[in-house]
């Protein structure tokens, strides 16, 4: 089976969803925004269960999907596209539906759909970044932030082969998270043991972070929230409030908004069942 970019077909409300409805979502546990990236759909990666559990348990006013939601990259190479993947598309139509505002704004993965910018699909907005102001007053840019990532702007093939050693990497790290399960050991992250572990990759990610911040401030916001580099963070770079709310494959974390204007970053769980941990909050 081939797949079709040339539209962004994985939007029309006609997938069919598995398993029950959602209940109904309590005004109680309401939240004013929620951040979440690099779902990387249409991968093995993905864990989907887990995404699909935090989206139920986080309803909000606001939902932004920062960029690397699809994996055109690899569906270019071998499809996959399991029931899960449908369900998760399924979900997000259904927020818009229900009066959330999904905005999508596309990543280096995904970059087919920057070509429908100012379209929307099933109620899903497509923009090429945002300005998101929090209910205390906050002007934060929402950008994916590839376009600060030297390898993707200057040497493309490069980045092609750096994703193929991920896939290869993660694949490994499942065999290897199998084996733990097993053994009643806890989940553990090959590739982001790695990038702690290599000086160049530590640096690539101080680099990438001071460049996103110094960018935001540039154009006169308060922070700046994204993703890319699969790497959830939240702290003052010169003045600047930099969160990145991390990725769907490894960490599964988000960023979220509380209705006071409070930004938090979330994990969960692998198993998609609980909260894992708050990570930091102001």
């Amino acid at each position: 089976m081939r797949a079709d970019f040339s539209s962004l077909a994985f939007f029309a409300p006609g997938i069919t969803a598995h398993g029950a409805q959602a209940s109904a979502e309590s005004a109680q546990n309401r939240y004013r925004a929620v951040f979440i990236s690099d779902l990387h759909l249409g991968t093995p990666g993905c864990q989907a269960e887990a995404l699909l559990a935090f989206i139920k348990a986080h309803p909000s006013d606001y939902l932004y999907l920062v960029g690397d939601i699809v994996d055109g990259w690899q569906l270019r190479r071998r499809w996959y596209w399991p029931g899960l993947h449908n369900d998760v598309v399924q979900k997000l139509l259904r927020r818009a539906r229900k009066g959330c505002r999904v905005v999508f704004i596309a990543g280096n993965h995904d970059e087919f759909a920057r070509a429908f910018v100012g379209h929307q699909f099933g109620g899903i907005e497509v923009q090429e970044d945002a300005v998101h102001t929090t209910a205390d007053g906050k002007s934060m840019w929402v950008t994916h932030g590839d376009q600060f990532d030297g390898v993707i702007q200057c040497a493309k093939w490069l980045a092609y082969l750096g994703d193929n050693l991920y896939e290869f990497t993660l694949r490994l790290n499942r065999h290897l998270n199998s084996w733990r399960a097993r053994l009643g050991l806890p989940y553990w992250s090959l590739s982001a043991y790695l990038k702690h572990r290599v000086k160049k990759a530590m640096m690539y990610v101080a680099d990438f972070e001071k460049a996103v911040a110094h960018e935001a401030w540039r154009r006169g916001h308060d922070g700046v929230v994204c993703g890319h580099i699969h790497r959830a963070e939240m702290r003052d770079i010169d003045g600047v409030l930099y969160c990145n709310d991390g990725d769907w494959v490894e960490s599964c974390s988000a960023l979220i908004e509380h209705q006071d204007g409070r930004l938090e970053l979330r994990h969960w769980t692998a198993l998609g069942s609980q909260q894992e941990a708050t990570v930091s909050s102001r």
